[in-house]
């Protein structure tokens, strides 16, 4: 791929055991959660995504393909029950695309502003940079990292999981702040999925 590539990884292995019910398909706008997850990153102008599915795989993985199939690249983490989301990062880390940074960006967090993709991509500057949206001083999700961390995550072996390899790298992290409540908006409990669709469902 061309140099300025921005790509992205969506973790959405996990159990959804909070929830109740299989987090990527519950409803939101008229669509699926992962549906509004992966859109708003292509109204970003992400290029490729890499989704890394695990629990209920057979049943998400026809709509993410019958949706995506020219910009997604599907890894499945057939050892989801007993790994921590750092295993599937670094599984979708080993099928992502040449690319100059990605976004990594849950599944479960369907309501980022386009907004606030855009200003850490305009505030990239180097090779070396983990650049974090923040809200209210608080570092929040989705990052955008510099592929050349990739060999540095797919080797990393420390207790704590991906927050401990941010604090690793602490000293490139760069912080933009930015007025989106999305990026606090995470979807573990069917309290948060309420919360969402009240405030969310007519957007």
């Amino acid at each position: 791929m061309s140099k300025k590539t921005i790509c992205a990884l969506v973790p959405l292995a996990g159990l959804s055991s909070r929830m109740g019910e299989f987090k990527p398909l519950v409803e939101l706008r008229g669509k699926t959660l992962i549906e509004n997850t992966i859109d708003s990153l292509i109204c970003a102008g992400v290029q490729r995504i890499v989704a890394v599915t695990g629990y209920k795989a057979d049943d998400v993985e026809p709509i993410l393909r019958s949706r995506y199939a020219d910009r997604l690249i599907i890894v499945r983490n057939s050892e989801f029950a007993t790994t921590d989301m750092l295993h599937s990062i670094k599984s979708g880390l080993n099928a992502m695309p040449k690319c100059d940074a990605f976004f990594l960006l849950p599944g479960d967090m369907p309501v980022v502003k386009q907004s606030t993709f855009s200003a850490l991509i305009e505030r990239r500057r180097g090779e070396r940079e983990i650049i974090f949206p923040t809200l209210s001083g608080y570092r929040k999700h989705p990052p955008l990292i510099s592929s050349s961390y990739i060999p540095d995550i797919l080797a990393f072996e420390g207790q704590g999981g991906l927050r401990a390899f941010f604090n690793k790298y602490d000293e490139s992290i760069i912080e933009v702040p930015v007025d989106d409540e999305g990026v606090w908006v995470d979807l573990d409990t069917q309290e948060d999925y309420k919360n969402c669709k009240s405030k969310y469902e007519n957007e």
